[in-house]
């Protein structure tokens, strides 16, 4: 690939990202006024035209590795092992 071809790519993949962005943020948008109407209304359930929503509090449990690594720093090396990734970044 040439060089203007992978800046050709690389501006490409620049914009779409942005749109990417400009997405998620309108989608986060709405998501929020949806959940500010159900609050408004009191409800974790409600059903518009042929479409359910729900926006429910879920419980979990997980396990802290924090506070196990502050408890017990031995314990935890034993069990930790190092991982190697690659990333990718256009800066």
């Amino acid at each position: 690939m040439s060089t203007n071809e992978l800046t050709s790519k690389v501006r490409e993949l620049r914009e779409l990202k942005a749109m990417a962005n400009e997405i998620a943020d309108e989608i986060a948008a709405i998501e929020d006024e949806l959940k500010s109407e159900m609050t408004a209304r009191n409800v974790e359930e409600m059903s518009v035209d042929v479409f359910k929503i729900r926006w429910t509090q879920i419980t979990s449990t997980r396990f802290d590795g924090a506070a196990f690594k502050k408890a017990m720093p031995e314990l935890y090396g034993q069990f930790t092992k190092i991982v190697k990734s690659r990333r990718f970044s256009v800066v």
